[in-house]
C-alpha cells in the first residue's frame, strides 16, 4: 500500500499530440495528481513561448499543485508531429555537435523554471544505439554535471531515468552517480522500462536502486516493447510495484506516464487516472 505523503502525478504525456493548456492541467489534478509533471516537447509545451509558459505558471500559483520536468528528447524543428517520431535529442551522443544541441535544448525548457516552480527535471541517458564503456560513462558524468550546475540555481532538482538500453540500467545507474559523487541526483524509475527484455524487472530494480528513487513512472507493456500503457493492462504484477515503492523511505512521487491517444478526450484521462490510483491503493 501507498505510504501516507506520497505524491500522485500524472505526466501531460497523456496529451503529448496536443498543445498544453489548463484544461489539460485541470483534468489531470481531477484524477486527485497532486503534481504534474510536464513533458517538455515544443510542439505540446513551448518552453521558449513567454505567453504561454506565463500562462502555465499562473495556473500552478492559483492550484496547490506541485510541478515537475521531464526533458525534451525531441528535435524542435521536426515539423509536423505524429506519434511515429523517434527520440532525436541524445545527452550523450557520439557526435559533439549534437550533444551540445541536446544539452542547449534541455536548458531552454529549464529556464521556464524562473516561472513555473518545477522541483525536478527528469533527464534520459542514452538511446537504444548507445552501449555501456567508458566513453558513455565520461559523456553521462558530464552531462549531468552540466544539466545540475544550470538547475541547481533555479531550485530544480536532477533525476535520471531507468531505460530500455545499456547506458541506463539500474547498476549502470548508480555506477555513474557513484563515480560522478552525485549524491543529490536521484533516480526516476521506469515500471515500464523494466519489463522489458533483459532488464531484470521491476522488483529487481526496486531492490537495486532502493532510496535513490525520488520518482516513478507508471506505465504497463507486455514485456516485448515500450507501450505506456495504463497499470493493469500489461504484464507487469503490480502488487511488486506497490511494495518497492513502500519499502523507500522517503516516498517518491509516482506519476502515471502514459501514452497519448488522439481519440482520449480530457474527460476520460481523468477517467482513467482516478481508476489507476484507486486500483494502485488498494
Amino acid at each position: 500500500m501507498f505510504k501516507m505523503g506520497m505524491k500522485q502525478a500524472v505526466s501531460s504525456y497523456v496529451f503529448l499530440l496536443q498543445r498544453l493548456h489548463v484544461g489539460h492541467l485541470d483534468a489531470m489534478v481531477a484524477s486527485g495528481a497532486q503534481t504534474i509533471e510536464i513533458f517538455a516537447a515544443r510542439h505540446h509545451f513551448d518552453y521558449t513561448d513567454r505567453g504561454g509558459v506565463k500562462e502555465i505558471a499562473s495556473w500552478f500559483r492559483s492550484n496547490d499543485v506541485r510541478a515537475t520536468l521531464h526533458q525534451p528528447i525531441f528535435d524542435a524543428n521536426t515539423g509536423e508531429w505524429s506519434r511515429h517520431h523517434q527520440p532525436a535529442l541524445n545527452l550523450i551522443d557520439v557526435e559533439k555537435s549534437r550533444r551540445i544541441n541536446a544539452m542547449d535544448e534541455v536548458k531552454r525548457a529549464l529556464e521556464a523554471a524562473e516561472q513555473i516552480p518545477f522541483e525536478s527535471i527528469v533527464l534520459n541517458l542514452g538511446t537504444s544505439n548507445d552501449t555501456w564503456s567508458e566513453r558513455t560513462l565520461d559523456l553521462s558524468l558530464t552531462a549531468i554535471e552540466h544539466i545540475k550546475a544550470f538547475a541547481h540555481p533555479l531550485g530544480v532538482k536532477t533525476l535520471v531515468e531507468t531505460s530500455p538500453h545499456e547506458v541506463a540500467t539500474p547498476d549502470h545507474l548508480l555506477e555513474i552517480l557513484r563515480v560522478g559523487h552525485f549524491d543529490t541526483v536521484g533516480v526516476c524509475l521506469d515500471t515500464g522500462h523494466m519489463n522489458l527484455p533483459g532488464r531484470g524487472g521491476v522488483e529487481a530494480a526496486f531492490a537495486i536502486l532502493g532510496d535513490r528513487v525520488k520518482e516513478v513512472h507508471l506505465n504497463d507493456n507486455h514485456g516485448e516493447k515500450d507501450e505506456h500503457c495504463w497499470p493493469g493492462e500489461g504484464t507487469i504484477d503490480w502488487k511488486l510495484v506497490t511494495a518497492g515503492i513502500a519499502a523507500i523511505t522517503n516516498p517518491p512521487i509516482c506519476v502515471l506516464e502514459i501514452a497519448y491517444e488522439p481519440e482520449l478526450t480530457s474527460a476520460e484521462v481523468t477517467k482513467l487516472a482516478t481508476k489507476a490510483f484507486e486500483t494502485l491503493n488498494k
